[in-house]
């Protein structure tokens, strides 16, 4: 109560990470308890903004590979030009980083890809939502990689799998002692996987919610203003930048089960 009566004093107030709560897509009230009403005991039912967000993306992607792709040319439309490099791209990275074996699981790679970057800048939208700002999201991203890597390697290479937290290339005293550190930071995979995309995009979103603030103050305005647009920019970079770290990290963990170093 004494917040909301220093902000009614003032007449300026900033709550960066208001926009990253989870509430009810429709629970529209402005009263003083809407935080209560939308966003206590949400079922897993219910819609929330997390999931039509999602759900957007989803149609985003489906909206430039499926529709962008259908009408096919030797001249391509612009929308299947962009396609066409996204699927160019992320082939060539899956095929240089995890070898010729690795590229019969590139649309699993190009999926995880496309939904990141569009999840990314769908959130980039005034008043939207950045799902990938959620550690809840990039963590079941990251977990799908890890057990799925795991998975794969061990049923490929079998206990040979463990062959990568044994170096063989270090005396034999320390080899226990990196064998503990390897299978420590195997483990920690998925953890810094997700935190990762997740405080780069909620960090960057609350700056600019910060300076937004600030613009509507006659003062300083003009620099706010300059600032927003700025950082605006540097997150545009950073939405792009963070799916391929995302992804090119998926493609390194994905060597570990089908190159050829357990054989």
């Amino acid at each position: 109560m004494t917040d909301v009566a220093a902000e009614a004093e003032t007449g300026f107030a900033i709550h960066p990470m208001d926009q990253f709560i989870v509430s009810r897509w429709f629970c529209h009230d402005d009263a003083a308890t809407v935080i209560n009403e939308c966003t206590a005991n949400i079922k897993w039912y219910e819609i929330t903004n997390v999931t039509v967000w999602i759900a957007l993306t989803v149609l985003a992607i489906i909206a430039l590979m499926v529709f962008g792709s259908r009408g096919r040319a030797i001249i391509p439309s612009r929308i299947q030009s962009v396609g066409e490099m996204l699927y160019g791209f992320i082939y060539k990275m899956v095929e240089d980083v995890t070898g010729h074996e690795g590229v019969k699981y590139f649309p699993y790679v190009m999926t995880l890809f496309l939904f990141i970057l569009f999840a990314n800048l769908l959130g980039l939208i005034p008043m939207s939502f950045t799902t990938t700002s959620h550690v809840a999201v990039t963590v079941t991203l990251a977990l799908l990689v890890f057990l799925g890597v795991t998975i794969l390697g061990l049923v490929k290479n079998g206990i040979g799998f463990l062959g990568m937290f044994w170096v063989s290339s270090a005396p034999l005293p320390l080899r226990p002692v990196l064998a503990i550190i390897e299978v420590i930071s195997y483990f920690v995979r998925p953890v810094s996987h997700s935190i990762r995309l997740a405080g780069n995009l909620m960090a960057g979103h609350a700056v600019m919610k910060v300076f937004a603030g600030f613009a509507s103050m006659a003062v300083i305005s003009p620099v706010a203003v300059g600032a927003v647009t700025a950082i605006y920019g540097l997150e545009l970079l950073v939405a792009v930048v963070q799916a391929y770290v995302f992804t090119i990290l998926t493609c390194v963990y994905l060597k570990d089960a089908v190159g050829g170093a357990h054989h």
